[in-house]
């Protein structure tokens, strides 16, 4: 059985919930995950819970998650890994790490920030999701260094391996991942219906668009719902599904109604003049495809 303890970090607030979670894993010597802010108390506590440390992983560079990572890895002496935070070695995917008793492999999962990573325990399906996937509520995603299109791609790679359970870096456990990675794309569905039935409506600003979606929400998160009501604008505008105009906050933003593939009438993505079977037939060299 995968040994995994959490170390609470005592940075609460409305983006980190309870605090940033620091993972501890292994029999030992373990691995340290997300050694979170620069808070010497914190890093006292997980070293006395970590004991010999093998390697420190970050699954991306946001402070309350990296922001600690380099004085943490140099008191334990051990290596530190991220993807481009300053001062760690370079993760790449597929890259493994192996302890006593785990083995964990790397995914490069961008979308919530373009440097992401999540690490899968093969043999447990225990996943350490970071930010791309919290224990309770939703990631958000910060343009333009998120970005709405990747993270959907990166819940879906999430999705193929099948983990079984979810270790986040903010939030409790999740005991049913599969069921919570299908939330998390449910939710962007339905996000992105409410954000287009807004534009259809007029809605067409960020503040106008936030004010309508989140209207149930405390203001407090209303800063972190307009960067994720922006993600899917973005998202919408580069599939030719919204077109923008003006600047600032005066900034608005219209529906576009989708284009008819030239071969066939069906709905085309983006600007193109072929809907996704028909380019492929034309490819292939099929004239008479419709």
């Amino acid at each position: 059985m995968l040994r995994v303890i959490r170390v609470l970090a005592a940075n609460p607030s409305v983006y980190t919930l309870e605090g940033t979670n620091t993972w501890v894993l292994g029999e030992g010597p373990t691995i340290v995950i997300d050694p979170g802010p620069e808070e010497p108390a914190h890093h006292d506590e997980v070293l006395h819970t970590s004991g010999e440390v093998a390697c420190v992983l970050v699954t991306h560079d946001h402070e309350d998650h990296g922001a600690g990572a380099v004085v943490f890895a140099r008191r334990a002496h051990a290596p530190l890994w991220a993807w481009r935070l300053q001062g760690a070695s370079h993760l790449t995917d597929g890259q493994r790490f192996a302890v006593p008793g785990a083995d964990l492999e790397t995914i490069h999962t961008p979308g919530h920030s373009a440097d992401h990573v999540v690490f899968l325990e093969r043999a447990s399906g225990a996943l350490f999701t970071g930010d791309a996937v919290l224990g309770r509520g939703t990631s958000f995603i910060d343009p333009p260094d998120g970005d709405l299109t990747a993270y959907l791609a990166s819940l879906r790679r999430m999705q193929e391996r099948a983990p079984r359970t979810i270790y986040p870096g903010h939030g409790p456990v999740v005991t049913d991942a599969g069921a919570k990675l299908r939330e998390y794309v449910v939710h962007r569905a339905e996000r992105e219906e409410q954000v287009l039935a807004g534009l259809e409506a007029g809605t067409g600003t960020v503040a106008k668009l936030v004010a309508s979606i989140y209207a149930d929400y405390p203001v407090e998160v209303h800063a972190l719902a307009a960067r994720s009501v922006t993600a899917h604008l973005r998202k919408l505008e580069r599939e030719g599904r919204a077109n923008k105009s003006g600047r600032g906050a005066s900034q608005s933003w219209t529906p576009v109604a989708p284009a008819a593939c030239e071969r066939c009438g069906r709905p085309v993505q983006g600007r193109g003049r072929y809907c996704g079977p028909c380019s492929l037939a034309l490819l292939q060299g099929d004239a008479s495809a419709s």
